[in-house]
């Protein structure tokens, strides 16, 4: 008996992460080797997800999201940029770092547009495209984190395809420690997919992505 509840247990643990592997299937891709950005198909839009701030700059983890992003919108397969992160108190505001970082890299500031209210990903999904009005999106995030930020996009409604950064080969202690985090993620974000659960802040409706969108490059 005690076997059997624990095999239950099991799965029931594992089974968030099937899910978000599954659901992402064949809609993802990292960014290495030569001609990575070959591989990754046009979207109007890269969502990139905020990751932490250091002294009021980027962690390094998401620098290195950054720098995919601005790799990809050099590349032709962009036209603008959602950064959804933290600004839910006074000196912390990953929006406003990620622009200026991005911008620092080449990317018009004018094709950049800030979500301040990303507080999980299920909630920047879910606002990319309720609140920016998004149908297709880049996501961009880290290699441990890709099949549930992918999983959680798709389920919010929008067409999207991940490009994830392969961490463990610059920083393998804290990409095992975040890549164990995933087990309970995943759980919430299934949890919230299935519930339907609302952001944070629901809104209002913001105008800034589609006007990028719809003039010329």
């Amino acid at each position: 008996m005690l076997f059997q509840v624990a095999a239950i247990a099991s799965l029931l643990a594992v089974a968030p992460l099937t899910w978000a592997w599954l659901h992402s299937d064949g809609h993802r891709a990292l960014a290495e080797g030569d001609g990575w950005t070959e591989r990754v198909p046009y979207s109007p839009t890269a969502l990139v997800l905020g990751a932490g701030l250091y002294s009021g700059r980027p962690s390094s983890m998401l620098a290195r999201r950054l720098d995919i992003t601005a790799e990809l919108y050099h590349a032709g397969k962009l036209r603008a940029v959602l950064v959804s992160g933290d600004n839910s108190r006074v000196g912390y505001d990953e929006p406003s770092a990620m622009r200026d970082y991005l911008t620092a890299r080449g990317v018009p500031a004018g094709r950049i547009v800030l979500d301040y209210a990303g507080f999980d990903t299920w909630d920047s999904c879910l606002r990319a495209r309720r609140v920016f009005g998004a149908d297709r999106v880049t996501v961009i995030t880290q290699r441990f984190h890709l099949p549930r930020a992918v999983a959680l996009c798709r389920t919010a409604g929008l067409e999207t395809f991940g490009v994830g950064d392969d961490s463990a080969r610059r920083w393998p202690e804290p990409t095992y420690a975040y890549a164990a985090r995933e087990l309970f993620a995943s759980a919430k974000g299934l949890a919230d997919a299935m519930l339907g659960s609302e952001p944070v802040f629901p809104g209002p409706r913001e105008t800034s992505l589609e006007h990028i969108l719809t003039r010329p490059a």
